[in-house]
């Protein structure tokens, strides 16, 4: 279009029918008399030049100039001198508001949801360099189909960044680029399955879409307890059906636990033991504070641990690029195209690529873990001066804490911090199964139910997509809900008993 300030309609249907309902420029003057009536042609939109639309139709330009002339003599259109004819603004119908959107999603004032990295400080220039410069060293074939187990510079710029930063053992072949943790775990599953696995075990509690993708591709989830060390990879061994595990061992998620050293020994005796395979969720480990980072437990056993990752927690969750790290024999089947999995565009894998080429991503990384541990500081302190005597834990990495409940129950807090516009999440929410109820647990051994109801009533609040200005604000309100769900539930409590008593 000449003028592309306002909807070009170039690419409007046009019904036209067939010359049984009339001459071919009475036609065209129905057709795009009902477009633009019926607000598929926007107002102000610029038709297409006469000579054009005659050409696309197959017509002579006589058929457009009368189509447009008898739609100018009735008002839907406007032909000014030098300018392309227009849809005249009073010509479209204004659309219909809704009273209520129904489908309206909540943004709270304070959102406290543990899992979002601080997307303010996404580097938007520097990726949109890096994407300007990707598209245009792209070559045609890599403009073509991409490879299903990624784009090799990538493979071979994170498979170096791995063995450097996180302590990994592997190469390049190694790596397979995938579209995010949760699809290396789709693509894992069904390689898996073709291999007789039936179970896959998972820490509870944890993130509840891992136990959903599991089950979705036909293996049955079983629940395995997280104490203060961790995976109780004792009662991993009371599965015997199970060969594989997911596991976050540098940070777990929600507990904040690190998988104990003695416990990484154990989990990889197992594994060996088994023939099996570990699945290492490394969501948020370079994001640690108050020592050095652990290192990958991949390192330790690569022919028996997966390495999974992504920068959904690093740099944004939009980006959806991940990467499988696995042993040599799952590696190929992994990458196949008939396991199914969609590998990130072929332009963002390059622009990445050039992020990790640059240093960018090791700058930005060193920039987000010296303001996640500001704002972690920075909270804790307002808990502490808010709410002294609520004890905190989990806080040694990530951007998610657990802050544990007493005298009210963690639901309650919950839909009293929602009156307040805070939106929180109960740690009982990533919790597969009650403590009794485990199917790792034996009668008359209290092991399992001990590791799973040590927490008890807690919230886990993330604060990685909290504004700074934003934590008092957010810690008076979490202060207020709890109050309110303290005497909320000993109103309940005191109106039980005296039930009782009346009995």
């Amino acid at each position: 279009m000449g003028d592309d300030r306002t909807d070009p309609a170039w690419g409007t249907f046009l019904e036209l029918g067939g010359p049984a309902d009339g001459p071919l420029h009475v036609r065209l003057s129905r057709a795009l008399r009902a477009a633009v009536t019926g607000g598929r042609i926007a107002s102000g939109s610029a038709l297409p030049p006469s000579r054009a639309l005659a050409a696309d139709l197959g017509c002579s330009r006589w058929v457009v100039t009368e189509a447009y002339a008898q739609l100018v003599a009735e008002g839907y259109l406007e032909a000014r001198s030098g300018s392309a004819t227009r849809v005249r603004a009073q010509a479209v119908p204004a659309p219909v508001t809704p009273e209520a959107d129904v489908g309206t999603r909540w943004e709270p004032e304070f959102d406290m949801l543990p899992g979002i990295p601080d997307l303010r400080a996404f580097p938007r220039g520097r990726w949109a360099d890096a994407v300007r410069e990707a598209t245009g060293a792209l070559t045609w074939g890599e403009l073509g189909y991409p490879d299903p187990a990624g784009l090799a510079r990538l493979r071979q710029r994170l498979a170096a960044y791995l063995v450097r930063g996180r302590g990994a053992s592997l190469e390049a072949r190694q790596l397979v680029v995938c579209a995010g943790t949760l699809d290396a775990v789709r693509r894992l599953c069904r390689v898996l399955r073709t291999e007789g696995h039936t179970h896959m075990a998972l820490e509870d509690p944890g993130w509840s879409r891992l136990s959903a993708t599991v089950g979705a591709e036909g293996l049955v989830p079983v629940p395995v307890p997280v104490d203060g060390d961790g995976l109780r990879v004792d009662l991993l061994r009371r599965a015997p059906q199970v060969r594989s595990v997911i596991v976050a061992p540098a940070h777990q998620f929600p507990t904040g636990v690190v998988l104990a050293p003695a416990r990484r020994g154990e989990l990889v005796a197992w594994a060996r033991e088994v023939d099996g395979l570990v699945l290492e969720d490394d969501y948020d480990a370079e994001f640690r504070y108050d020592r050095h980072p652990v290192g990958a437990l991949q390192g330790m056993a690569p022919e028996h641990v997966a390495l999974l990752g992504s920068v959904s927690k690093t740099l944004s969750p939009a980006l959806r690029i991940g990467w499988a790290v696995t042993p040599p024999r799952w590696t190929e089947a992994l990458g196949a195209e008939h396991v199914g999995g969609v590998p990130p565009p072929v332009i963002d894998q390059e622009a990445f690529a050039r992020f990790l080429a640059r240093g960018s991503y090791d700058r930005y990384l060193r920039a987000a873990r010296l303001r996640y541990k500001r704002r972690r500081d920075h909270l804790m302190g307002e808990l502490a001066a808010s709410l002294p005597g609520f004890q905190v834990s989990g806080a040694a990495a990530g951007f998610h804490l657990l802050l544990s409940l007493t005298d009210c129950s963690a639901p309650t807090v919950v839909r009293e911090a929602a009156r307040r516009d805070v939106r929180l999440a109960d740690l009982d929410a990533y919790r597969m199964a009650r403590a009794e109820h485990h199917p790792t647990a034996r009668a008359g051994d209290s092991g399992g139910a001990r590791a799973v109801a040590a927490a008890g009533p807690a919230l886990v609040l993330g604060y990685g997509n909290l504004a700074d200005h934003a934590v008092p604000g957010a810690v008076r309100r979490l202060a207020q809900a709890i109050d309110t769900a303290r005497r909320h539930d000993r109103r309940h409590v005191d109106a039980g008993r005296a039930g009782e008593r009346a009995d």
